[in-house]
Order: structure tokens, then sequence, then C-alpha cells
């Protein structure tokens, strides 16, 4: 597409300074230099390319430069002038850049609250969206990583993982920001191939970070849906001590279910577990015991070498759970409401907290 045409004024009073410039061999004034920075910053604001503005003030000076004088004296004040004439445009031209740089990422910044914490009006929401590349009234979902360390969008690890989707991805509608230390990738629900390649890029660029997959929701509320189910997903990994590089919350539908009815889960918990309490060490050993033998799938060999236990003294342990609880880790018919209760007690950190 052809470059606009750049209006004359731009050059207001350019010929005339490199005339007098060339009889007396004067530098710019300060009035000269701030004309000059004014109008870089109204050429920068009319969306002008700097490199077509240098290239009109380089024609400029070829057409204006005076023919009459000669000398090496002449030339040097002349292209002096040039110089101060161009510097002078360029800064004016820059400052205005940066001020509208700060507020592309002020708007951008209050986007990403607004559309991450439901705050706005859904339907400006959705218009403002088409600003940054999203049509919200499609379905989207949100991955967020944590690292070890919080993260802003300049530092080095969000803008290297930008660099790796946008390589991959350059055509798609993808929008990667930071909130609260952690990275966020929003992208559209039917293209989960990108943020499987942002979770693989995120947990390598965080040092083996975890990330969290939100479902796939449509319109404004949809993506702080997603968002909030991402945040609930490593939220429970660190309660249930999941370890897996990436979690979706797809898969861990079951903790929300189990936990909806939070004082019904306390009740089995006190009522099936609390009896741990009596046991020489408390309730958390045999807990403990509990959660690794069905994590192994009730396997005793296995929770025993994980356990770095005997498979007798795992034995016994099994056995005192059964003494002090009544129910038998080994029976299929007790199995389920014991394991269920482990799973509550991690949600709700028993023993740690009373409940």
């Amino acid at each position: 597409m052809a470059e606009p045409e750049i209006p004359e004024r731009f050059l207001e009073g350019y010929d005339r300074i490199l005339a007098e410039v060339a009889e007396t061999g004067r530098r710019l004034t300060r009035d000269e230099l701030e004309t000059r920075r004014t109008l870089g910053r109204e050429a920068a604001e009319a969306g002008h390319q700097l490199r077509a503005l240098v290239r009109l003030h380089l024609a400029e000076t070829r057409a204006a430069w005076p023919l009459t004088t000669t000398g090496a004296a002449v030339t040097d004040a002349v292209l002096g002038a040039v110089e101060q004439t161009v510097d002078a445009f360029a800064e004016g031209f820059e400052r205005a850049q940066r001020i509208t740089v700060r507020r592309e990422e002020a708007a951008r910044r209050e986007f990403i609250d607004d559309l991450l914490y439901g705050r706005s009006d859904l339907g400006r929401l959705a218009e403002r969206a088409t600003r940054f590349g999203l049509r919200l009234s499609r379905a989207h979902a949100v991955a967020v990583a944590a690292g070890p360390e919080a993260y802003s969008e300049s530092d080095a690890v969000p803008r290297s993982v930008e660099a790796a989707l946008l390589s991959r991805f350059s055509g798609r509608k993808i929008l990667l920001t930071t909130k609260d230390g952690r990275l966020v990738c929003i992208a559209p629900g039917s293209q989960p191939d990108v943020l499987r390649y942002f979770a693989k890029q995120a947990h390598v660029a965080t040092d083996g970070g975890q990330v969290a997959v939100g479902r796939p929701h449509r319109g404004p509320g949809g993506v702080v849906h997603s968002y909030d189910e991402a945040l609930d997903a490593l939220d429970l990994a660190q309660r249930m001590n999941l370890d897996d590089p990436v979690l979706y919350a797809a898969d861990l539908l079951v903790y929300p279910v189990l936990t909806r009815d939070r004082q019904a889960m306390a009740d089995l918990v006190r009522s099936e577990l609390g009896p741990l309490k009596e046991a020489r060490g408390g309730a958390e050993p045999l807990l403990r015991t509990l959660s690794v033998y069905f994590d192994a799938g009730c396997v005793a060999a296995e929770t025993a070498r994980r356990l770095s236990l005997s498979v007798r003294a795992l034995t016994y342990r099994l056995e005192r759970i059964h003494q002090l609880t009544g129910s038998d880790p080994s029976d299929p018919m007790h199995r389920y409401t014991l394991q269920t209760a482990v799973i509550g007690a991690r949600l709700l950190d028993w023993p740690a907290k009373e409940l």
C-alpha cells in the first residue's frame, strides 16, 4: 500500500533556515529547534513514517542547497543545520510515539483487567476486544502459567514465550499478557493447539512452572469463566500436590463437585478420618499412607516403594487404619468412602486446619 503524501507544512521554514545558515554560519535558535520538535510530534500524530519524513528533509536539503556560496566552512555549517533539524524533528516524533505507546499500554492493561475480572459492560467489552484481536462472540479458552517468580509483560520470560507463539501462529487471534505475576494466554476455543504450544513454551521458559488450561466458553463472560477455571486448577494442584506440568480443568471437574457442599465434605472427613488423630504421631502419617496407597492403585508393593517402607510395615499401617476407623482400605466396599474422605482432607487442608 502506498504511503500517504506528506504535507509541505512539515518542512515549514526549513529552506529559510538553510539559506541563513549558509550566509552567517549560525546554528539553529532555541525557538527554531522547538518548532522542529513540534512539527515532528504533529507528523507522528498524523501517522506518517519517520523514514519517509527524514527522506523528505534530505530531498529538500538537496533542492534548497545554497549554490551561491562555496567553501568548506559553509558546507560544514549547512550540514550541521541539517543534523540539528533532523535530530530535533526526530526527537519530537519519538516523544509523540512514546506517549502513544504508553496510552496504548494503559488501554490494553485496562481492557485485560476488565476482561479477566468481568468488571465492564459486556457489550462495550466486546467492542473493545476487536481492537486487540479478539472476537468475544466466539468461544475462547484461557491458559495460565505460574513460575517460581512473578512476571510482568516487560520481563524476558513473557517476551520469549510471546515470540515463540507469534513465530508459530502469526495469523492467529491470540492475546498474551501477565496478570498477578502469572503468564496468561487467551485463544479461540476452536484452536486448542495454540494453548498446548503455549503450555509447552511456558513450562520451559519458567523453569518447570505449572500451566493450567480452562475450558472454552462463549461470549464476553466466557473468558473470565475460563480464566477462573485455570486459576482454580492451579490452586487445586497446590492443595492436592498434583505435579503434572499441564492441568486441564476439564479433567478436574470431580473436585469442585466433591467440595460443592463443603459442610457435608467436612462431616465426612471428621467421621471417617477423625479417629486417625488417636494414632501415635497424629493423623498425618496415616493420612499420607492412605493418599499414596490410593495414588498407587492400591498396590501394596508400589505403595511401600513410594513411602520407602517394607511391605510388612505398610501392612501394619493399613491394619492400624482399619482398627482406628473401622474401614478397611483393601475392602472395595470401604475403599470409595475412604478415598473420597482422603481427597476431601486434601482439599480442606485437614488436619492442619480444624474443620
